[in-house]
């Protein structure tokens, strides 16, 4: 089992393989709207924007498990990502990162992160580094600012 084994859904409900990531560096977030850490998007918008002709990807996966900070439709939120945030990297359809309706996906980057970085997400904007070769090499927590890991992202593109 790798992470191109999955399979999502984007924001409009199309089904997605992860596949078509193959070879590419992967930062996978749970996201909200409505959380203390939202303004990470300008941040993470602006590293995406940086290396994305590198092979950088940004996948998105609004969560409103934690307070009910993801409020809305997976489209609606998609829509107010680009108005406010003016995203550009791809934002999947609204998900459940733990308990039993947890993505299968979640389960899989939580049970493969680093040794000590593995368990529950304990909150919005947890993120997961995956080097070209699928590969979960970190992960970040909430309060862990993109701008404090991009060493990180340049390091393995």
């Amino acid at each position: 089992m790798s992470i191109y084994d999955f399979t999502v859904k984007d924001y409009k409900g199309n089904e997605v393989s992860l596949e078509q990531y193959r070879g590419k560096t992967l930062l996978i977030v749970n996201t909200a709207t409505k959380c203390g850490f939202t303004p990470q998007y300008d941040a993470l918008e602006a590293m995406y924007a940086k290396y994305k002709d590198k092979g950088f990807e940004i996948l998105d996966f609004p969560c409103n498990q934690f307070f009910k900070q993801a409020p809305g439709t997976s489209e609606e939120i998609h829509d107010a990502c680009v108005l406010r945030f003016m995203i550009a990297f791809p934002q999947f359809e609204k998900i459940d990162v733990n308990g039993k309706n947890e993505h299968p996906l979640y389960t899989y980057l939580k049970e493969n992160a680093p040794k000590g970085k593995q368990g529950r997400i304990k909150w919005n904007f947890t993120k997961f580094l995956v080097n070209k070769d699928g590969v979960i090499v970190d992960r970040f927590g909430p309060a862990e600012k993109p701008e404090s890991f991009e060493d990180k992202v340049a390091a393995i593109l």
